[in-house]
Order: C-alpha cells, then structure tokens, then sequence
C-alpha cells in the first residue's frame, strides 16, 4: 500500500527528531542503571535486608565501600539489624549498653538514604548471661524495672531514626511444644517473672516504647504466622486484647523462614486481611526459602524454580494487602545466611556468595515492577510513583 507524500514527509520529520534526540541526549541519561528491588518498589512500601552491622558496616567509608555495602545501599530501603539490636549483643552487662553495631547500622541508613526496622525489645532467645542468672530470683517488680530500663534507653536512643519496632519477639509457643500454642511464660524470663499478668507486662512494652518514639510503628513478630493457623489465632486474640485495653500495638509481622519441605499456606493473604481489619499495619519480616541439599551441595533446577515461586507468593502476598508496610529479606547472599548454622538446608538466599542473583531475585523484582497503578490496591491509579531511589 503507497503513502501520501505528506505521511511520507511527516515520518521523514519524525525519523530526524529521534535522531537529533538520541544524538543530544545526555549518556547518563541514554544509558539507564539497571532496576534495583528498592528503585522498582511501589511508593509505599520498604524492601529490606537484615545486616550484621557489627561484622559488615563498622569502619564502612562512603567513597570506598565492600562490594557487600555497594549491594546494600543500592537494593534496599530498608535494614533490619540482624544481631545488633538483640540483648546480648546491645545490653551485656547489667547497666552496660555496646551501642556500636547499631550505631553502625543506623549510620549507613542514613548515608544510603534508608529506613531501619528495629529488632528486637523482648524474646526469649539471645539474652545475655546476666540476665538469664538474675531472672531466677526476679519478682515481677525487679523484671518489668529491668525491661522498662532497656526499653526506654534502646528506643529512646533512636528516637526518629527507626520507622518500625519489633517489639515482641516469638513470645507464643508453637503447637508442638508442652502445652502448645500460648504465651513463653516458662522460656521467656520477663513473661515468667509476670506470669501472673503477661498480658500486662506486654502492653506496658508497648506503652514505654511508645513513649519513647511516638513516631515508630510498633510490632509483634514471629515465625510460622504467615497463614492462619493456631499460632496467628493467638496473635489475633492477643492483638484484640491489647487494643482493647489501649495498648500502641500498631502491626503484625511474619517472619516468613520457609523451608520447601513444606508446602506453601496460602492463607497468608487472608491472615494479613484480618490483622489489618483491627486496624494494624502488616509486614514480611524475616523472609527466606530454604531447602535441602544433595551431597555436593547444590540445588536442583526444579529447587531454585519453587524457591522463586515461593518468594514471589511471599511478595505477592503483601502486595495484594495495602496495610503491608514493608518486605524484608534476612540477610540477601547466601554466604551470610543463618541457615546452615541451624538447619540441615541451605540455599535460602536470593543471591549466592558471589552475589550472583538467583531467579528468586528476579522473582520480586518483577513482581515489584508489575505492582503498578490499576493492577496492584496498593495505591490508586495516579497516585503511584515510579519508584523509590532514597
């Protein structure tokens, strides 16, 4: 079929606009970085990684970073430190606070232009000695003066510098545990030195955490409370008890360690649905997918296939619930993962030792990128940003 010469003409006109364009158009604009998880994010919502920050952040120096740092403030908008805030680590001594690997991690924060997600105010694992030997006599006085004590100091330091508290940490047992799924009044020493009133112990953590940092979301945190199941049906009584009595609890959080000799729940979209109808903020915590490894520790095609698939329905599943805040990996290569210090699997990372990304990557970064206007009840059409790069 012949044009008109005037088409002709006007796709002539066209032609040399593209190529006067591209000819002064400035290199770093023509040549794009590539998309990173935290530049493809939707607006309102933070992707993080946990850190080390006393292994990996201490003496980091802006103009000459690890490649490590490079991929952490260039992936990520949020960091959770992943030891550093826990009480053996910050408290070890009675009166004692180590601030260092915190500071550490709230100092490259800042220099990245990212969030901080504080880990952790009250569990039962990973106190110091002091602790576990002066709770055997506590009374329930001596033990909430203690974490009163503790609160205040960690929460008070950072005032304005961390968006999100866990504050309590796995304070439910897991069904298959004496007596199953209730509150850690034996494991946990403050909750045993206050079994008589746990429930009050735990919103009072909440109300001096709030005091002070009115401006931090408060959490609950644990694992295997990704669906509903009687573990989150404790939570949600608990949550409802709380609120009712006017504690500042403000979210729920799923770690979300998954193992792919378990199937997925996919009541997962549901159980965040039902905690953000009581009017709490939700999050993915502590994500990762491990799984088990023949003897030359590899994994095969179909066990990096289903973990992309499992992470992606991880996302998916906060994506698809606006109250959804943040989504956090625990820690994003593999040479730095706690899973094979504890667990007989591996793999669980979404990038090998060499920061190599794995499909599991490129699963949520396309999932990211699709959560667009229109498609996504994040936000409305026109409301989105194209994405976060601070």
């Amino acid at each position: 079929m012949s044009h008109s010469p005037q088409l002709r003409r006007a796709a002539a006109v066209a032609a040399s606009a593209v190529t006067v364009l591209a000819l002064t158009v400035p290199a770093a604009q023509a040549a794009r970085p590539d998309p990173t998880l935290r530049s493809a994010a939707p607006h309102d919502l933070e992707i993080g990684s946990a850190v080390w920050g006393q292994n990996e952040l201490i003496g980091y120096d802006r103009k000459n970073p690890t490649e490590f740092q490079t991929i952490l403030g260039a992936e990520f908008g949020s960091l959770t430190p992943e030891n550093d805030m826990k009480w053996a680590e910050l408290h070890p001594e009675p009166g004692v606070y180590d601030f260092s690997g915190a500071d550490a991690v709230v100092a490259f924060a800042k220099a990245n232009g990212q969030e901080v997600r504080g880990h952790t105010l009250l569990w039962h694992s990973q106190n110091p000695e002091w602790v576990t030997e002066a709770s055997k006599t506590w009374t329930c006085d001596e033990a909430r003066d203690v974490l009163e004590d503790h609160v205040r100091t960690v929460v008070g330091r950072y005032a304005g510098e961390i968006y999100e508290w866990d504050v309590i940490n796995e304070v439910m047992q897991d069904d298959w545990d004496a007596g199953g799924v209730r509150l850690r009044t034996e494991a946990n020493p403050f909750l045993k030195a206050c079994s008589d009133d746990p429930v009050g112990l735990i919103g009072d953590v909440f109300r001096w955490a709030h005091e002070a940092d009115p401006d931090a979301l408060l959490f609950m945190n644990d694992y295997n409370a990704e669906g509903i199941n009687a573990k989150t049906d404790a939570y949600y009584a608990l949550a409802q008890e709380l609120l009712a009595d006017g504690a500042p609890l403000q979210g729920f959080g799923a770690q979300s360690h998954l193992s792919l000799q378990y199937g997925f729940d996919d009541s997962m979209r549901a159980n965040f649905e039902r905690f953000a109808d009581l009017g709490l903020k939700v999050a993915v915590t502590e994500a990762d997918v491990r799984m088990p490894l023949g003897d030359d520790g590899e994994p095969t095609a179909e066990q990096i296939a289903a973990q992309a698939d499992r992470y992606d329905r991880l996302l998916q599943a906060c994506l698809d619930v606006s109250a959804c805040t943040s989504f956090t990996v625990w820690g994003f290569d593999d040479g730095r993962s706690w899973v094979p210090g504890v667990f007989p699997e591996g793999y669980a990372a979404i990038m090998t030792e060499d920061f190599e990304k794995k499909p599991a990557y490129f699963a949520l970064l396309d999932g990211l990128t699709d959560a667009t206007p229109g498609t996504s009840p994040r936000t409305p059409p026109g409301l989105n940003e194209p994405g976060r790069t601070a």
